[in-house]
């Protein structure tokens, strides 16, 4: 039975048939538990599904009271209405009238109690499922800031959030998407400084989604993102809190989507893959060396192969005597050429890399440090891969590193490069990488340019861009990402 049939099934009132309707929807699964009890001498119903409830807070918080319950009226409604006006059992507390709400409540770790003669339930709190504590997050490891990661609770990373950030104008929505899986998601943004045509835009492209289920952020960014054929992602993630309160203060929203640990920004700008939580711990001009480390290494791991291609294949005029014979000298007994050979020294990089992250912890890194020397001296040693080539291929990996949030783009570029740089030389280098700053330029969501503040160039947003300026000038400057949009 589809979920969206289920919103048009009221609330059976006569009790055995809506246990029965109960049995038939969730097909008798054995983690359904049905308690059928007398209150107040009318017969009701406990449901609670195994597994997602305290039993101990049901015994003491829910059956204990209820058990003690005598009223003069023995009807449905006045029982109902006497434990939700009167009796504090339960925090959260929504009623369900239709079938649809009674099964994603009891999915959730509600309790429900049906009446005879009732046409709805009521839901009582008592969550009590196991889950992973809170950790220090595995991809975004700093040195000197917090050490707090957003776990698979939504309701956990709510409140991870909100501590950081203790303002009233901090506000957080949950909604449900996905017609089986019923995942809650919750946007988060600061009232103050996010336009509310935003947040309706974004709630509609959200809204627009049909997917079945929803597992992880990743199903919904497709639909966040307006654009296609896009070489970098125009919504950013992180798994830190306190990379997130720092995105909202600036006037940015986040989507957070129950069962997965990491949340999503928009907008996303090119500046933020350069940026990191240590810079603001460190001293302003080594924050600035690291950041134009970053960009550099960028750079580096991107062109640094194709420009040996190029180089060795169209422009050996460009090297000197000795770099010259020490190139020709490498690369004369190689069996492959330049190009083949750099494209599957990369690809046997990312094999490896790939190779590490599948495996158990336990093993992964010395397969990939075993493999990598292993594979590497072998070839070098039997011709099949010149010495300079590795090294070149090597430094360009580990470059990449250095930006974990563009690993995606850096690696399909990085061949591509390689491909014209080995057919049309410096001449093909050039225009792939105008036909890069186009598309990157033209990324755009919801009118927040990709590449701002650097185009459209903006004076104001410069100073925690390019270089990291002191907290002291900072404190004075008041821009938000909005400014980007007006000026765009």
């Amino acid at each position: 039975m589809k979920q969206s049939i289920l919103k048009n099934i009221p609330i059976i009132p006569d009790l055995s048939e809506n246990i029965k309707k109960i049995k038939e929807i969730s097909g008798e699964s054995s983690d359904v538990l049905i308690n059928e009890v007398e209150i107040s001498g009318l017969k009701a119903c406990l449901f609670c599904c195994e597994g997602l409830v305290s039993t101990a807070t049901i015994t003491e918080l829910i059956l204990h009271p209820l058990m003690k319950i005598d009223l003069p009226d023995k009807s449905a409604e006045a029982l109902l209405s006497h434990i939700n006006g009167k009796m504090l059992l339960s925090i959260d507390r929504p009623t369900a009238y239709n079938y649809e709400d009674f099964f994603r409540l009891l999915n959730s770790g509600f309790a429900l109690l049906a009446a005879d003669g009732a046409d709805y339930v009521l839901a009582f709190g008592v969550q009590g499922y196991e889950s992973r504590g809170i950790n220090e997050p595995s991809g975004e490891n700093n040195l000197t800031g917090s050490h707090e990661g957003f776990v698979e609770v939504i309701r956990t990373n709510m409140s991870l959030i909100r501590r950081k950030i203790k303002s009233p104008v901090l506000v957080q929505k949950l909604f449900v998407l996905g017609d089986k899986s019923q995942t809650d998601l919750c946007i988060c943004y600061m009232s103050d400084r996010v336009p509310k045509k935003l947040i309706k835009r974004i709630m509609d492209s959200l809204n627009k989604t049909e997917l079945e289920s929803i597992l992880s952020t990743g199903y919904i960014q497709p639909f966040i993102e307006s654009g296609k054929h896009r070489i970098f992602s125009s919504v950013g993630m992180t798994e830190r809190p306190d990379v997130l309160c720092s995105k909202l203060i600036e006037g940015r929203v986040a989507i957070l989507v129950d069962g997965n640990p990491y949340a999503l920004i928009i907008p996303k700008l090119v500046s933020d893959n350069f940026q990191t939580v240590d810079d603001y711990n460190f001293k302003p001009y080594f924050g600035t060396f690291i950041r134009w480390l970053k960009y550099g290494a960028f750079f580096l791991s991107v062109l640094l192969p194709a420009f040996y291609v190029a180089v060795a294949m169209h422009h050996p005029e460009l090297l000197n005597s000795t770099l010259l014979v020490l190139l020709s000298q490498s690369e004369e007994n190689a069996p492959f050429s330049i190009v083949a050979e750099t494209i599957g020294v990369l690809i046997m990089y990312e094999i490896i890399k790939e190779a590490g992250l599948r495996l158990p912890k336990a093993v992964g890194g010395a397969v990939s440090i075993v493999a990598g020397i292993i594979i590497g001296d072998s070839a070098v040693q039997s011709g099949l891969i010149s010495t300079p080539l590795l090294t070149v291929a090597a430094l360009s990996v580990v470059s990449g590193f250095v930006i974990p949030e563009l690993t995606q783009s850096i690696t399909i570029l990085r061949i591509v490069f390689v491909i014209c740089g080995g057919i049309w030389g410096l001449y093909g280098i050039s225009l792939l990488g105008a036909a890069v700053l186009f598309n990157m330029c033209a990324t755009e969501d919801y009118g927040f340019p990709y590449t701002a503040p650097f185009a459209p160039f903006i004076k104001k947003a410069m100073g925690d861009t390019a270089v990291r300026s002191g907290f002291k000038k900072m404190q004075n400057n008041d821009f938000t990402v909005e400014d980007l949009h007006e000026q765009n």
